[in-house]
């Protein structure tokens, strides 16, 4: 397991104190913004976040302006999922800030595989050093509950 982490960067607070995440926030992002989760239901999101280890980013208000979890075995394998950064504060850093954390708890752990999957934002994680996967042909998943129907 790793040290709670809590990082200030320009008036916002960075950690992975998974007891100060807004659920409701994450919930409402997920389940009407993301593409990647829409309809997912309140009890998922939570059974998601409390399985998880979790990064918030809050504002000085205390609000929940970013969020992304690492589904992880503390020894091997990493996948990150549900990254995000409310609208009205992208562009200021703040998902580098929340990658450059990820990726120190990822070489903390000394993690063989770190992964994730993404439909519009390769640039961001190029510049951490992911990558197509070498091997696509070895990728293998299956599809669960479809959410909305």
């Amino acid at each position: 397991m790793i040290s709670l982490i809590e990082r200030s960067f320009d008036g916002f607070v960075l950690s992975t104190d998974n007891s100060k995440v807004v659920v409701q926030t994450v919930y409402e992002f997920l389940s009407r913004e993301s593409y990647w989760a829409q309809h997912i239901s309140m009890e998922t999101v939570a059974a998601s976040i409390k399985h998880s280890l979790c990064l918030g980013v809050y504002a000085s208000n205390g609000a929940l302006v970013g969020f992304g979890r690492m589904i992880t075995d503390y020894a091997t394998f990493g996948y990150l999922a549900d990254i995000f950064v409310l609208k009205s504060y992208r562009g200021l850093g703040i998902s580098k800030e929340m990658m450059k954390i990820f990726c120190e708890i990822a070489d903390e752990c000394g993690l063989r595989r770190f992964l994730l999957t993404t439909q519009d934002a390769h640039g961001l994680y190029r510049q951490f050093g992911f990558e197509a996967f070498s091997f696509p042909e070895r990728m293998m998943g299956r599809k669960g509950i479809v959410y909305g129907k």
